[in-house]
């Protein structure tokens, strides 16, 4: 029987497989022969199988390095439900006892164990370094192997011990595999493990059956994603929190919306979640709101949709999160809430860790920035960071190929940016080129001399907007490329020197502005469903403000009117269910003319009403709400408010927004005398007098850098209570 034969007919005594999915037989072949391996893989390919069969047919013990011990368990009792050998898997980690540790050595001391699992913290213990060195080993197989690089979404010190180890305890041949890298990732592996030669096999990233979406991150975020999951009744999904705080609170929301849902994070009891876990696989639980410690490992086919309440930190973390989605190939829907105020958290986060760590971080948030905001097709921007080319202009399959935008011709710009970058000798990042290009004398700038440069400044008449679309669809068209040794340096590409020469159309799609989603002022669905009575929504409102003397978003906000034009509540009972109206709002003299007119357009156009479902919210978030109206009757300063309920100052404005826009009356008068210049307090007063929006960035823009945001958000609340209450 040939080799081939062999592994095929092994691959089925084992595993009742037929035959080798992708590159799996080609790289168990490749570690058979005494070679260093590279596997990159997406989540789904098969990636174990690449370890667990050579490990079976090959000559002593495989150590498989894996940062969960979760992982490890699943895996060891997968490999012995398949072999009639007892003890032909077993794990070494910090969760056994004297007892359990000694039978695992005398397992693999006696030949039984071809599969060893071994957490990295474990490796590095001298006692096991020194059993290992009595150990025939038949190979090294670093999973998750993206944990090495400092540039990678999960990085561990602890990975980077892994080669002195390995030398200590005995050559034998390396595999690495991970299911997310870069480029800059996986120079930095192979680097690090000592494997630079090693034979590379890389799958395509490319997940046709996942459709992904980016939605702004409002107020509303709640309902949004109740709406979502009633839609999808009965199916599996995860939802993704970057805090514990946030996972509990969403997973309780959902709880109280009827949807079979639990919380899952690190902090929780390793038997609850083993427990929330089984019964996620077991389909007791539908949705599971987590934290990234969900998700590794957990091999269950049938996730229908991912949501990401929260931006992740990295393009390769979301790539990962949502290739959990339609791994048999079915319906996988990918959904992310964006809001630059979450990067801005995220950014702050970093402050007090080392520089370059710091700086690692900023540059991959940009990189998750740049998919958010893009107007062009995410599948094109994911595969592009990973290194590989989307042919494609229109997957078919995400919001922006679904929903395309209008192009529009940017040969010019692209020749400017072109210049520019090479004026400066190709060694700046896409920030420091824009700075460049837009004439902006910054520190770094000036330092380098360049604003004696003739291109300094050359486009600072066009749009700033323009830009950073500019470049990043120059990247996906190979007229740039970012280096990989120093990353992010923008470099033109040989097809970029040649458009240099010959400029020719050049097109593209401006970037989707997400800071015009201001907290409180959008619903996720932007836009109504019923434009006609939108219009006459807002001719009522109009009509209304100038009988009272108030700027039309004092009388409902465009987010109430646009819910109101899609839901027609025809009672005032009806009206409280509209996203910023309460019982203040209610209680209004002009409230009954808006459901007057809804009821009288539903029955002129014989409209059949489907009433919204009302979201119940958890006692804990409306105490909340409570606990800050009485703490601001007794004049209790903000910030101590913030400080006394365990949240960020941010967050309580957030909150007393949403009182006051939906009808309470608050006075914060006491603290506003207390931390603000009186004649601040006037100009900001009057521009809300007499602007047509409250959108925080047109007031930013309107005020100037003299006043701050947090000043701008506090006297529109008093300006709200005031004259909408």
């Amino acid at each position: 029987m040939s080799e081939k034969m062999n592994l095929t007919a092994a691959l089925k005594k084992y595993f009742g497989f037929d035959t080798f999915k992708g590159d799996q037989e080609r790289i168990i072949q490749n570690l058979m022969d005494g070679n260093d391996t590279f596997v990159l893989m997406p989540t789904g390919g098969g990636k174990s199988l690449c370890y667990q069969l050579p490990s079976l047919l090959m000559e002593g013990t495989a150590i498989v390095i894996s940062p969960l011990i979760a992982l490890m368990k699943n895996q060891v009792d997968v490999i012995s439900s398949m072999s009639e050998t007892e003890g032909t898997a077993h794990y070494l980690n910090s969760s056994l006892n004297k007892a359990a540790i000694d039978q695992v050595k005398s397992d693999v001391l006696a030949g039984r164990t071809k599969l060893l699992y071994v957490a990295p913290e474990s490796l590095t213990k001298e006692e096991n370094v020194e059993f290992l060195r009595s150990v025939k080993i038949s190979f090294y197989a670093i999973d998750e192997a993206h944990c090495i690089s400092e540039w990678g979404h999960d990085f561990r010190p602890e990975y980077r011990k892994i080669r002195p180890i390995v030398n200590e305890i005995g050559k034998a041949p390396i595999i690495a595999l991970t299911a997310t890298a870069t480029d800059k990732v996986r120079t930095d592996i192979k680097k690090n493990l000592g494997i630079v030669d090693a034979a590379e096999f890389k799958s395509s990233f490319n997940r046709p059956n996942l459709y992904y979406e980016v939605r702004p991150k409002t107020v509303n975020v709640d309902k949004d994603i109740i709406k979502f999951i009633k839609q999808h009744s009965g199916k599996s999904g995860i939802i993704y929190c970057l805090s514990r705080k946030k996972v509990e609170e969403l997973a309780a929301i959902l709880r109280a919306n009827d949807i079979k849902a639990a919380a899952y994070h690190a902090g929780l009891d390793s038997n609850t979640r083993s427990n929330t876990q089984d019964e996620f696989l077991m389909e007791n639980i539908d949705v599971i709101v987590a934290t990234i410690a969900f998700g590794m490992g957990i091999d269950k086919p049938d996730v229908r949709f991912v949501i990401h309440y929260d931006i992740p930190k990295s393009l390769e973390g979301y790539y990962q999160e949502t290739g959990r989605a339609g791994r048999d190939g079915g319906e996988g829907i990918c959904l992310a809430f964006y809001s630059y105020k979450d990067l801005q958290k995220l950014d702050k986060f970093m402050e007090g860790k080392p520089v370059a760590e710091q700086d690692i971080g900023r540059q991959l948030l940009t990189e998750t920035a740049a998919y958010a905001e893009t107007s062009v097709c995410r599948r094109k921007m994911l595969l592009h960071y990973f290194g590989e080319t989307y042919e494609k202009d229109n997957c078919g399959n995400c919001d922006n190929c679904l929903h395309p935008k209008t192009k529009i011709e940017a040969k010019d710009q692209l020749v400017t940016v072109l210049k520019s970058i090479q004026v400066i000798k190709e060694n700046f990042r896409s920030d420091y080129v824009i700075d460049f290009i837009t004439g902006k004398p910054t520190e770094e700038i000036l330092a380098h001399h360049h604003e004696e440069q003739e291109l300094f400044g050359a486009g600072a008449d066009d749009d700033e907007k323009i830009w950073n679309p500019v470049i990043r669809q120059a990247l996906l068209a190979g007229y740039l490329r970012k280096e990989v040794e120093n990353y992010g340096l923008l470099k033109l590409t040989a097809a970029g020197k040649k458009f240099l020469k010959a400029p020719h159309t050049f097109m593209i799609v401006k970037d989707v502005e997400f800071d015009d989603y201001d907290a409180g002022e959008h619903d996720g669905n932007i836009g109504s469903l019923d434009p006609v009575l939108t219009a006459m929504l807002h001719d009522l409102r109009k009509k209304v403000s100038k009988q009272l003397g108030r700027p039309p978003y004092v009388i409902f906000q465009d987010v109430s009117i646009d819910q109101m034009a899609t839901d027609y509540p025809i009672t005032l009972e009806e009206l409280k269910n509209i996203q910023g109206v309460g019982e203040g709002k209610v209680k209004q003299p002009y409230a009954k003319q808006f459901v007057d007119l809804i009821a009288k357009y539903c029955e002129e156009n014989e409209i059949e009403r489907q009433v919204d479902m009302r979201v119940r919210t958890v006692a804990k978030k409306s105490m909340l709400k409570v606990k800050i109206i009485q703490s601001i009757d007794r004049q209790i300063a903000l910030d101590d408010i913030a400080e006394a309920q365990g949240i960020e100052f941010e967050e309580l404005l957030d909150e007393v927004e949403a009182i006051v826009y939906s009808g309470t009356k608050l006075d914060i008068d006491y603290f506003l005398e207390e931390v603000m210049d009186e004649d601040h307090i006037d100009d900001i007063y009057d521009y809300f007098s007499e602007s047509e929006t409250d959108k925080l960035s047109e007031a930013e823009k309107e005020l100037g850098e003299d006043y701050s945001e947090d000043e701008i958000r506090l006297v529109r609340i008093k300006f709200i209570s005031e004259m909408a209450n």
